[in-house]
């Protein structure tokens, strides 16, 4: 049996504080949207306007409960670590989801900001690899660090040889 391979652990690194901040945001703004939209038929039909009403509140009050509590169990479970070997994950809020991607199998590095990341000062790193469960994503992470972890994977899988599949 191989020793040096890689196991299936929890990684050590916490996301940046700012993305339990981001994460809320992103709740909230879907909660305003899903609940305004039974809001407006109220406002014009009026023979079913409880229902949409009822509806409405549904949905606004199901939206809060998961924005409160989303973003902080998010934060407890998000980990990320890079060793000399693989990249390691733990994501999911109501799944969650352990990786390790042996650093032979990356094909790609990607960051990503979106409009909302970039107010916040935050990045995701994506890790395209030779598996079919798909990429690994680092998301929540401070720019520069983001920046430096995908150098930093990039470096260490030009060093190895192979094509990764």
């Amino acid at each position: 049996m191989n020793t040096d391979a890689p196991r299936l652990r929890p990684p050590n690194h916490r996301v940046d504080r700012r993305a339990v901040w981001w994460w809320t945001t992103r709740s909230l703004a879907v909660t305003v949207v899903l609940t305004v939209v039974p809001v407006v038929p109220a406002l014009i039909w009026e023979p079913v306007r409880p229902w949409f009403l009822l509806a409405a509140g549904i949905l606004g009050g199901v939206g809060l409960l998961i924005t409160v509590a989303m973003p902080q169990w998010r934060f407890r479970v998000h980990r990320w670590e890079i060793t000399d070997t693989a990249v390691y994950t733990s994501s999911g809020w109501l799944w969650q989801e352990w990786r390790v991607a042996p650093m032979s199998r990356i094909q790609t590095v990607d960051t990503a900001r979106g409009p909302l990341q970039r107010v916040f000062g935050l990045s995701s790193v994506t890790v395209t690899t030779a598996s079919a469960a798909g990429p690994i994503e680092i998301s929540g992470l401070d720019h520069t660090l983001a920046t430096e972890v995908a150098d930093q994977l990039t470096d260490s899988t030009e060093a190895i040889p192979g094509d990764a599949t």
